[in-house]
């Protein structure tokens, strides 16, 4: 008997870094924490902001595997995020379509979501920069992804050169994203 696979898959309990760890990070340029980590961390250069930030961003990775041209996963894990988290979007950066846009962004924000990272595209750029909330991407796209599935929220994901897993600090300014293993936090805050 041939049995469908379940649309999500779901983690919500993995370690997080404790709020005074976060606060340690508040502020730090990429670069520096980049340097800490002997010159690495920083996700391929094609993820970038989609509009300039004024304060580094940082926060909590909360993960997805959404797989290409679907955003399911990505709405699950904005409902099973917590404050303070960034959304981490994988996509095996695909560019036929965006992974989200204004609607989402908007619903995140209302969440206390801190950002948006991922290997695809997104949509809606002039309601995207209305809600503020900051993003980085590969690019934008009209193209509107399914909301399908199947997808993976809350374990680790492979994009922009990097694992990533639930619970890492992710780092954003200017210069791009840089991702702290949790295991790696003290030490690299040691180091800075």
């Amino acid at each position: 008997m041939i049995k469908d696979p379940p649309l999500l898959t779901i983690r919500r309990d993995f370690p997080r870094p404790s709020a005074s760890t976060m606060q340690a990070f508040a502020g730090v340029p990429t670069g520096y924490v980049v340097d800490a980590m002997g010159g690495r961390g920083g996700l391929d250069y094609r993820i970038k902001p989609l509009a300039p930030q004024v304060t580094p961003l940082v926060g909590v990775a909360m993960t997805c595997h959404c797989g290409p041209a679907d955003n399911l996963a990505l709405f699950c894990a904005m409902a099973t995020a917590q404050a303070g988290d960034i959304l981490v979007a994988a996509t095996d950066a695909f560019t036929a379509t965006s992974v989200t846009g204004d609607l989402l962004l908007g619903m995140a924000k209302n969440r206390g979501i801190q950002g948006l990272v991922t290997d695809g595209l997104v949509r809606d750029l002039a309601g995207v920069l209305g809600v503020g909330l900051p993003v980085y991407c590969a690019g934008i796209t009209p193209n509107s992804p399914a909301r399908n599935g199947p997808g993976i929220i809350g374990q680790p994901v492979t994009m922009g050169g990097l694992t990533i897993a639930p619970g890492d600090i992710v780092i954003g300014d200017n210069d791009g994203i840089v991702i702290i293993p949790l295991a790696q936090a003290d030490s690299v805050l040691g180091k800075l």
